[in-house]
């Protein structure tokens, strides 16, 4: 019975971990669509508004790690951060960047479709850098996600092709930024949680993202002598964003990795249905036949990802209980020893 409340327990707090992120990453994309749409809140600064969040996140993160010390810093030399988290970064400023543009160009709906290729982008990414073995099961999925995606463009009622453009673009800076996460942090044995990632790499973007911004979107806020600042709509979305990190550090520390990514699948439907719902998106059906077919893949890419997470983990099992094993021989063959020296000795003072 106490292992049964103890387990139940833990699915619970699990669930509850995959609903919190649901509900914040939901909130995030949600609201900077409302920001940037001009039928909205009509503000079409997608630069700017992805400084507002780095440099706030920039600075809730030195707090929490200098003042609260919620986490303790990673040692890094300069040439370390130059060379390994300078590149990251700059890749994580086009990729939020782009990513914010599609908003005002798309619908949310149309855009999570395409979030689908993320799958298609890592491996491919991964392959080419050596990061990744090359399958032929897992490229015939890869073509079908594709396929799938292409459908839903297809059927897309309100096609951009810059719009579309910019978060295809989007979606290969973030995929690469993921495979060189692997080869200049992981393989040096430089872990960055949410909060240290944004300690080191926020600041890092913001500096990036302050070059196109000074030439595209200063000039436009400059002249607009109408345009007002919101704190309470700037800062409630900073948040946002802050909490939403820090749910991605919850989420992973608690479950996986793996667990997110099928969480997002779950919360990519649930935007969609909102975004026809609510925001009167036009969700076509040959939208949802292609999306449908993308999923499916997706799904398909996830459950062979947790197949082999389990097998590497029963090998790393039998690994250790073939050295516990080894090891209980050679001390069972040392205790044989000593017990044979001993009787030798004894017999020698007879």
């Amino acid at each position: 019975m106490a292992v049964s409340e103890g387990v139940m327990k833990k699915v619970l707090l699990s669930y509850t971990y995959v609903a919190i992120w649901i509900f914040l990453s939901f909130s995030v994309i949600v609201y900077n669509k409302y920001i940037l749409d001009q039928k909205m809140y009509n503000w079409p600064f997608p630069i700017s508004l992805t400084m507002i969040h780095m440099a706030f996140c920039s600075s809730l993160a030195y707090i929490l790690v200098n003042i609260f010390k919620v986490v303790d810093p990673i040692s890094m030399s300069l040439d370390t951060y130059l060379k390994s988290v300078v590149p990251i970064g700059a890749l994580y400023s086009l990729s939020l960047w782009f990513s914010n543009s599609a908003y005002i160009y798309l619908s949310v709906s149309f855009i999570q479709m395409l979030k689908a290729l993320m799958p298609v982008a890592v491996y491919s990414i991964g392959v080419s850098f050596k990061k990744e073995s090359f399958k032929k099961e897992t490229m015939i999925n890869m073509v079908s996600i594709s396929l799938g995606v292409a459908v839903a463009a297809y059927g897309e009622a309100k096609f951009d092709v810059f719009g579309v453009t910019l978060q295809l673009m989007a979606v290969a800076f973030e995929a690469t930024r993921l495979v060189l996460i692997q080869i200049l942090l992981n393989s040096k044995g430089i872990k960055l949680n949410p909060i240290t990632s944004l300690y080191y790499i926020a600041p890092c973007c913001l500096v990036f993202l302050s070059f196109p911004w000074f030439v595209m979107e200063y000039p436009l806020l400059r002249d607009k002598a109408s345009l007002s600042f919101d704190f309470w709509v700037f800062g409630s979305n900073s948040l946002c964003a802050f909490a939403l990190n820090l749910a991605v550090f919850l989420l992973v520390g608690k479950t996986s990795a793996l667990t997110m990514n099928v969480a997002g699948v779950v919360k990519d439907w649930l935007l969609i249905a909102f975004s026809w719902s609510v925001i009167k998106d036009t969700v076509t059906p040959l939208n949802l036949i292609g999306y449908g077919l993308a999923f499916l893949g997706v799904a398909y890419y996830n459950h062979c990802k947790l197949v082999a997470l389990k097998a590497s983990e029963a090998q790393k099992v039998r690994v250790q209980q073939e050295d516990d094993s080894e090891a209980g021989k050679l001390l069972e063959e040392r205790d044989g020893k000593d017990d044979e020296e001993s009787t030798k000795k004894n017999e020698n003072r007879i």
